[in-house]
């Protein structure tokens, strides 16, 4: 005769909605479909090109780079080369220069973030000899 040993592992409660959702962005810094958006933007019209324009060389529609360059849709890494590549611009210099922006962006709230005013002379830092 075979005796059946009882299963213990137990069953965990499903976690709350909110353990299981992405976190959102640190305050103070920005989201990356938003600076890739602006650096798009800002290349276009420094072209002095129309959304029409670069949407229909990108072979993407005008209304999907509208909401891109406005930071509402994340764009697929084929869209935003094929965007950057009607501008004129490789994937990589798009994605340096909103690194760049990022970069930015983030000094300038980083010391408000501690306390610091970003206006301070050298982001509050004081040197002594």
């Amino acid at each position: 005769m075979t005796s059946r040993v009882p299963n213990h592992t137990s069953v965990l409660p499903p976690r709350p909605l909110a353990a299981r959702t992405a976190p959102g962005p640190a305050p103070g810094e920005p989201l990356w479909r938003d600076l890739v958006g602006d650096v798009l933007r800002r290349e276009r019209l420094a072209q002095e090109r129309t959304l029409k324009d670069v949407a229909d060389e990108a072979r993407i529609s005008m209304p999907y780079l509208s909401e891109v360059e406005r930071g509402r849709k994340e764009a697929s890494s084929e869209v935003l080369a094929a965007a950057a590549h009607a501008l004129g611009l490789g994937l990589g210099d798009l994605l340096a220069r909103a690194h760049g922006e990022l970069v930015r962006v983030t000094a300038l709230r980083a010391p408000a973030a501690r306390g610091v005013p970003a206006s301070a002379p050298h982001g509050g830092l004081c040197l002594a000899a």
